[in-house]
């Protein structure tokens, strides 16, 4: 019996009595009143009895369900709610099989972004084309830059989770950049969404020794694939004609929290699928002398001509790979590739962050041959006025001798203001502003076979991402 049924029990009890009280009276009218309250008073003594015998044996019903709590702590309501399920069948537990589950989608994030921008060039060029550009190729047009979709479940040695896994899908224009030129990759439509796929295994060694085996964005350089992880929209020239992948082999082993190592073994430069015999390589390492600087330093040696070719109207009864016919290259050349690349970061203050890059190359296209030389630098600087806003600008130089990069010698410069403005949580704004000039006419104009020294753009970018992944992607 809950509460209000036993007050209204008391209620109708109290409400018999008075009126047999009442009657009582009116036949008796000579009896003395002291006689009419004493009775009064049983009557009431036993109801209240009563009640407290119902009250007793409601509390210990509720204790059998819920041993720690008492009638008053739960209050009516609390009881009902435990009474009405006393019969319910028990919790399901999580399994073994169910905690792994969970488990592994804790270690895992998945994240997206869009990137897109609306760029202006003041040559009006033919075409709409930005030349010597990256990303931001085309002017007075509306331009999905990238789509992303990345999948990562990283290892975590200190848990005892070794292996880990990476595929970044790509879509846009940058694809067609990172993915299109035969020059490098004999089939690139197999691949072309593919900018990353990678499994890493952490072998107990040491500190722990970091492997590799797959396809992977190349650290050559200090600009990367993602936007929002840049100081400016545009890329640099040396992020343009540097590699952007690799697929292969790679490991890295820190020595010390200071000094780390690392080392590949590749396809080539922007090779999924390699196109001679010869594997690329690459020595590194990464030093933080000051706790405010990281410097990184890269060698790498590979050897860029292909022993063979696909035909589409060759001579009959030709090998294939996958119903592609190939013919090989008789003498083909062996000459190498060598790229000295070095760069460091300085967070001068919480505020203000400078970088600089340096780049040497050398090509042969024969072992005997004369080299090619290309060389220069970027230095960038950055300022964080609030957590919303900041400016960040870029200077650069590339000495392009023997045409490696623009298939002209000439002097490239350029410079790059670039004002950040963070809309939301995700959501960037970039408006920049960019010269590019040489020392040779190079740039298109409104009119075709009329070149240009110099060619200035001015950009706005729109960059949205969203996902578990924290710091850079």
């Amino acid at each position: 019996m809950n509460r209000p049924q036993r007050l209204l029990l008391s209620a109708c009890t109290v409400s018999l009595c008075l009126t047999s009280s009442s009657m009582l009276r009116a036949q008796t009218a000579d009896t003395s009143r002291t006689e009419e309250i004493r009775e009064l008073r049983q009557e009431l003594t036993a109801i209240n009895a009563r009640l407290t015998k119902l009250e007793n044996e409601e509390t210990a019903r509720i204790a059998v369900i819920a041993p720690d709590a008492s009638a008053t702590a739960l209050g009516t309501a609390g009881a009902n709610l435990i009474a009405k399920h006393v019969d319910a069948p028990p919790v399901q537990t999580l399994t073994e099989a169910d905690r792994n589950t969970l488990n592994f989608m804790n270690g895992t994030t998945i994240n997206m972004t869009f990137d897109g921008y609306y760029a202006y060039n003041f040559n009006d060029p033919i075409g709409r084309a930005n030349l010597l550009r990256a990303y931001d190729v085309s002017s007075n047009a509306f331009s999905l830059n990238q789509a992303d979709f990345i999948i990562e479940h990283a290892p975590d040695p200190a848990n005892g989770k070794r292996f880990g896994a990476r595929i970044d899908l790509q879509f846009g224009q940058a694809t067609e950049t990172l993915q299109g030129n035969p020059a490098n990759e004999a089939r690139p439509e197999i691949y072309r969404n593919i900018f990353q796929a990678y499994g890493t295994y952490i072998v107990p060694v040491g500190n722990g020794l970091s492997v590799d085996f797959g396809k992977w964005a190349s650290s050559l350089g200090i600009e990367g694939n993602y936007t929002k992880d840049q100081m400016n929209y545009s890329r640099s020239y040396w992020f343009d004609y540097l590699p952007f992948y690799h697929a292969g082999l790679r490991a890295s082993y820190a020595f010390t929290p200071w000094i780390s190592g690392h080392y590949w073994t590749v396809n080539g430069t922007q090779q999924t699928e390699p196109f001679n015999n010869f594997k690329d390589q690459m020595f590194g390492f990464k030093a933080k002398p000051r706790k405010s600087i990281d410097w990184i330093m890269n060698y790498y040696l590979g050897q860029e001509h292909p022993d063979f070719q696909y035909v589409t109207n060759g001579p009959p009864n030709l090998p294939e790979q996958q119903g592609l016919p190939f013919l090989p290259i008789p003498n083909p050349p062996k000459g190498k590739l060598h790229i000295f690349d070095s760069y460091a970061t300085w967070i001068a203050t919480p505020k203000l962050t400078i970088a600089l890059e340096g780049d040497y190359v050398i090509s042969r296209v024969q072992t005997y041959s004369a080299p090619q030389h290309t060389d220069g630098g970027a230095l960038y600087a950055r300022y964080q006025f609030n957590p919303l806003l900041s400016l960040s600008g870029r200077t650069e130089y590339l000495s392009d001798r023997g045409g490696l990069y623009s298939g002209k010698e000439q002097a490239l410069k350029e410079f790059t203001v670039t004002f950040d403005q963070a809309v939301g949580d995700g959501f960037l704004m970039r408006e920049e502003l960019r010269h590019d000039f040489s020392n040779q006419p190079y740039f298109l104009t409104d009119t075709l076979g009329n070149l240009s020294n110099s060619q200035t753009t001015a950009t706005v970018g729109v960059v949205w991402w969203f996902g578990g992944k924290q710091g850079a992607w």
